[in-house]
């Protein structure tokens, strides 16, 4: 379980493909507070860390999560949002994220809004949608939802976000990873059968 707020940015400095499998080795200020087999997220991916070298750990992604996730994209040099799982007990800043991604989308635009960005994205999975002033995670960075329309959603991003996140990669024709509210989708699960 995760929140949405991003503890670092990671840089992959490595990828290993074996079978389906894509081993990614990532450069990360965390990287020596990590365990093996501890749970991190990776632009809103949850990832198991499998190895640990000294400044550096590996994570495996299988073909499920890269063909649902934009973690297929990735090269060397792609830098990577990065969130620890939250403990019992800690503040709750952004919202409930379980790092399961439910698809990717597309940046249609990004706009200047003089002193913030407004990120507006583009997506096609019907069976999801978000709700003004609501919770989306984006790369894995918990958001308010600021413009809702069907099959579409805007975010504003201030300064500190920006600059903290890999949110300073992201143009128009970007693909970015997509996890909506769970409590939004497990109340549309209860509501279909009486809509």
């Amino acid at each position: 379980m995760f929140t949405g707020i991003i503890e670092a940015v990671g840089e992959i400095v490595g990828l290993t493909q074996e079978g389906e499998n894509l081993h990614l080795e990532i450069s990360s200020p965390l990287t020596q507070e990590l365990k093996i087999d501890q749970s991190v997220s990776h632009n809103g991916v949850c990832l198991t860390v499998v190895q640990i070298k000294e400044a550096t750990y590996i994570v495996t992604a299988i073909k499920e999560t890269l063909d649902k996730t934009n973690l297929k994209n990735l090269n060397k040099g792609s830098l990577v949002n990065l969130e620890r799982a939250m403990k019992l007990g800690d503040r709750l800043d952004g919202h409930i994220v379980q790092g399961h991604v439910d698809g990717t989308a597309s940046c249609k635009t990004v706009e200047d809004a003089n002193g913030s960005w407004i990120f507006t994205f583009q997506y096609n999975n019907s069976e999801f949608s978000t709700v003004e002033k609501g919770s989306v995670t984006v790369n894995g960075v918990s958001l308010t939802v600021v413009n809702s329309k069907k099959g579409e959603f805007s975010v504003a991003i201030i300064p500190y976000t920006l600059e903290n996140t890999n949110f300073k990669e992201i143009k128009a024709g970007s693909e970015v990873n997509l996890e909506f509210d769970i409590i939004g989708k497990y109340l549309k699960n209860l509501m279909m059968p009486y809509l």
